[in-house]
């Protein structure tokens, strides 16, 4: 195929293809944004509030029992305005749109699905569900059966939009340790060769690897916690019992539970609000410190909600609960995301293609979430081709309860 002048179209289309195409942890999750973002002028900052499914509570027998109709929204803000910056030269636009990708287009690409892709995986700590133990790489079968039973309790469903996102470090010793179970002969034989599980493997309908999976560390603990009153509820929980000494005690991100036997909390079914029988989790949304006399007050997610439509717990915490905190102070390591799509949103807005520039284009595509802009200029001082790639993007936890983390 004979060389032609590449357009600005041209390259704009194949820098949104390559978007797409090559998101890993941000590939799967939802990007149905609202048509509110689809508009000229977006800015940072601005917000969108997206609208949560109703809850309702069941009636049984023939009498009427009205209920009000209470709708929530999580508001999602446009966070950040990302790019690359090129230059063109009249013999570079010459090439094939192959090798201009390749040698151009592509790297600047990466540069920026690489900050997308990090960005989404901090998501990781709204997520209260967990797996594993910091600092201990899993290489069982049953950690990964369990984060999807985890999905279960609180009625995921199986749609077949449920994704596992591994570490680098983490993907080898999971295929390593299925190397002689009976399978599908051609799908094992797919593993051996790639070093990485395939679809439709242990209840996950895609597992990929990404090297922005994010690490956490937990935080430096110290003393024996407990519940400081009885009956507390809502977004946050008065402990007392850390070391005597003002402190950072608990990280943003750390996991815990409360209590154990007749203190145990645990969480509801949230379509039948039965006990699951499994002690509910926590997420510390802040960073923690005791007070001098070993006193703190735990930001949490989700909140203790003892009754209604929205009930998360089956009882509130008993004064004297123990606090559990998933994994030894100070312990690190990576973090897998197992998700159903809608438990996170991407959104990416249409930036305004500015007018007095030589070219600009946008490519914006509703149903795959993305928006790519490139403006052109030419620099009579210097005879060069200055260029900009930009996409104006926001994440959001939108639905925490159909994620889990599997640490490592």
């Amino acid at each position: 195929m004979a060389n032609v002048n590449l357009t600005i179209g041209m390259i704009t289309r194949e820098a949104a293809r390559i978007l797409t195409n090559s998101l890993k942890l941000a590939g799967w999750v939802n990007t149905d944004y609202d048509d509110q973002f689809a508009q000229t002028g977006a800015k940072i900052g601005s917000v969108v509030n997206v609208r949560m499914p109703v809850k309702y509570l069941l009636r049984r027998g023939q009498a009427l029992q009205p209920q009000a109709t209470v709708e929530t929204s999580v508001p999602v803000a446009i966070q950040y305005q990302t790019g690359v910056d090129l230059q063109f030269s009249s013999a570079e636009l010459v090439l094939d749109i192959d090798d201009y990708s390749k040698r151009y287009i592509a790297p600047a690409m990466a540069t920026v699905i690489n900050d997308v892709d990090y960005q989404v995986g901090q998501l990781y700590k709204d997520v209260y569900n967990a797996v594993g133990t910091p600092g201990v790489v899993p290489n069982s079968n049953l950690t990964y059966m369990q984060a999807g039973a985890l999905l279960d309790k609180t009625a995921t469903p199986r749609d077949g939009e449920r994704h596992m996102v591994l570490g680098e470090d983490m993907m080898p010793p999971l295929v390593n340790a299925n190397q002689a179970i009976f399978n599908d002969p051609a799908k094992i034989s797919k593993q051996y060769r790639t070093a990485m599980f395939g679809a439709d493997t242990l209840g996950w309908d895609t597992w990929s690897m990404d090297q922005n999976v994010p690490r956490h560390t937990v935080g430096p603990l110290g003393g024996a916690p407990v519940v400081g009153a009885a009956n507390q509820s809502g977004s946050s929980l008065a402990v007392t019992g850390f070391a005597a000494a003002a402190a950072p005690r608990l990280n943003r991100g750390d996991v815990f539970t409360i209590g154990s036997g007749a203190t145990s909390v645990f969480g509801v079914n949230p379509q039948s609000r039965q006990s699951t029988g499994a002690l509910q989790q926590f997420v510390v949304t802040a960073d923690t410190a005791s007070d001098g006399a070993g006193a703190a007050v735990i930001p949490i997610s989700p909140a203790i909600i003892t009754a209604g439509p929205y009930q998360t717990v089956a009882a509130s915490p008993a004064s004297g609960a123990t606090i559990n905190v998933l994994g030894a102070a100070g312990a690190t390591g990576p973090v897998g995301l197992g998700f159903h799509r809608d438990a996170f949103t991407l959104v990416m807005v249409d930036l305004e293609k500015p007018q007095g520039v030589w070219m600009a284009d946008r490519v914006s595509d509703k149903q795959l979430g993305i928006s790519v802009r490139i403006v052109k200029a030419y620099d009579i001082q210097t005879d060069s081709q200055p260029a900009r790639l930009d996409i104006l993007w926001g994440v959001k936890t939108v639905r925490p309860e159909m994620a889990v983390r599997v640490h490592s």
